[in-house]
């Protein structure tokens, strides 16, 4: 009996929705006709030579102040709607009429899936967003004391989000301690430095372990925020080294006699392989490239399943700089596969070394009239592919936005990773010659193969919604975070603009003009409800006069 009456309820309500739905204009003109009507006993006409009296008694300072706070109240929703939309990419108007109207209108879809299959469909959802919005370690992060500060000093802006920072601790706490680091006094102290957030904090505490003995982390932290030059980080990262390779040592040969020594073999390699490839990055700063890209090469032979770092993309970038183009192509044909994650680096450095086998004598108006070679349909093919993984990089590397120092972390196919792969890879981009030109006139052409980024995707998948919110939280707020698909303006702001600018230009012209805004005015109106009028005489010919009582005798 509970289930029919449930359903029964159900079926009267689906009944009144629809009505709502597609019988408003059948309601709507049986209420005229009533009101028509009734007009007699509820003295309309009179009400109506009322207000019509009353309203040819206003003074034209009246219409004035009339208009001058519509455009007041417009303005103001127009502001409100504008910061609205900038802050979160939608019109508030819009999200409480879809939110909150809707479901009182009964906007409802009748075919919603059962609740197991929501529920699942929900999970699926949010793992899909979690992992298109997965957020990795730049690769050629910069160093805090000798860059990211030095840049504070020199500007008075902080480079690093608060956010950044914080995933970087969160970095830290994972790759530099272990379970066991209370047992030995000194990695205790760095096991609460890490989680410190005060850095003069930090640095006292490496300090302070460094004095109870030789700790290859508190050298890390000190080369990292302490150092204020290249220099002095690769003076510390050596003997950084020199500490780490001892625990590193002692930590292998015990690794198999329990859980705890395992876990400390693991923190000890981690720490080892951070330190070498920060003193390969400091070769390399340092101008000795050669050194590096050997430093670098070892620690992938080394530790080659240590993939969590991305060392290959250090390597890809110094073998640039030597302008080895074929241990360039070696890398990529290592990496560029289609199991393995993609990037920026390895999508635009694939597509560089096409460009560059054909920039030099590249024309687009030679092109348009004999048509492109082989050579250049590859390379425009690679540009295009390189765009569609990350459409925001064109623009750095075209310098029509101005570069910001790249943030510790980036987001992949968001504006924080264009950021990072610009800032390092803009020179090897114009030292090949015509590179930039065939960028310049080919990478537009990747969003006519794509008219709908966010749904379907041509070479990889949809571009995730996600990267503008994470990208606003990962780069500082000067930087101006480029957005794509670009957003349309919601149809309420352009509405309220154009209410603010007419209601203000009528306050205006009744303030200049206020007779001949009179006239314009009533012709106006009476223009606008002559067809009303019309309806009503044709209809009073109609209907008799004596309807009414005719009725009420009834």
């Amino acid at each position: 009996m509970a289930e029919a009456g449930t359903g029964f309820l159900e079926q009267i309500k689906s009944c009144i929705v629809w009505s709502w739905t597609y019988l408003w204009t059948l309601w709507f003109f049986i209420m005229l006709f009533l009101v028509y009507i009734l007009r007699v006993p509820l003295k309309i006409n009179d009400n109506l030579t009322t207000v019509s009296m009353f309203l040819n008694t206003l003074t034209p300072k009246f219409y004035v102040a009339l208009t001058g706070t519509s455009s007041l109240i417009s303005g103001l929703i127009l502001i409100f709607e504008w910061w609205y939309f900038r802050k979160y990419g939608t019109s508030f108007i819009e999200q409480v009429s879809v939110s909150h109207l809707r479901p009182l209108l009964g906007g409802v879809d009748n075919s919603a899936p059962s609740a197991a299959s929501a529920a699942g469909g929900d999970a699926d959802a949010s793992r899909q967003s979690v992992s298109e919005c997965k957020v990795w370690r730049n690769p050629l992060n910069l160093f805090r004391g000798a860059e990211y500060n030095r840049y504070t000093w020199v500007t008075g802006r902080e480079p690093l989000t608060y956010y950044d920072m914080n995933l970087s601790a969160q970095d830290h706490q994972t790759f530099f301690t272990c379970d066991t680091d209370h047992l030995r006094p000194a990695d205790a102290i760095m096991q609460k430095a890490w989680r410190e957030r005060n850095p003069q904090a930090r640095i006292s505490a490496a300090h302070e372990a460094l004095e109870l003995n030789e700790c290859a982390t508190a050298y890390i932290l000190l080369a990292e925020e302490e150092a204020t030059t290249i220099v002095e980080a690769e003076k510390l990262f050596k003997q950084a080294l020199k500490a780490g390779e001892g625990c590193y040592r002692r930590s292998q040969q015990l690794q198999h006699h329990g859980a705890q020594y395992e876990a400390q073999h693991r923190r000890d390699t981690n720490v080892l392989v951070y330190i070498k490839r920060r003193l390969a990055m400091c070769a390399r700063k340092l101008g000795r490239t050669r050194e590096a890209v050997k430093m670098m090469r070892d620690l992938m032979k080394e530790f080659p399943l240590l993939s969590m770092f991305n060392i290959h993309e250090n390597l890809l970038e110094a073998l640039l700089e030597l302008q080895a183009y074929a241990d360039v192509q070696a890398v990529l044909a290592k990496y560029d596969d289609i199991s393995l994650p993609k990037s920026a680096t390895i999508c635009y450095t694939a597509a560089l070394l096409k460009a560059r086998a054909v920039s030099d004598k590249f024309s687009p108006e030679a092109a348009s009239r004999r048509g492109l070679s082989t050579a250049e349909m590859n390379a425009v093919e690679a540009i295009h592919r390189a765009v569609e993984f990350n459409p925001h990089v064109p623009k750095y590397l075209l310098e029509m936005k101005s570069l910001i120092l790249p943030p510790e972390h980036i987001l992949k196919r968001g504006d924080s990773e264009a950021i990072a792969y610009a800032f390092f890879h803009l020179q090897h981009w114009k030292r090949v010659e015509g590179a930039l030109n065939l960028l310049h006139c080919t990478w537009e052409g990747t969003f006519r193969m794509i008219p709908y980024p966010l749904e379907k995707g041509h070479l990889f998948y949809p571009y995730p919604i996600c990267t503008e919110t994470a990208d606003r939280e990962l780069l500082p707020s000067f930087h101006e975070v480029s957005v794509y698909p670009k957003k349309e303006l919601p149809f309420f702001i352009l509405f309220t603009a154009g209410l603010c600018s007419f209601t203000a230009m009528l306050a205006l012209l009744t303030h200049q003009f206020p007779e001949l805004m009179g006239v314009f005015a009533k012709a106006f109106l009476s223009t606008l409800f002559a067809p009303l009028n019309f309806v009503m005489e044709k209809v009073e010919s109609i209907l008799p006069s004596s309807l009414w009582h005719q009725l009420t005798r009834i």
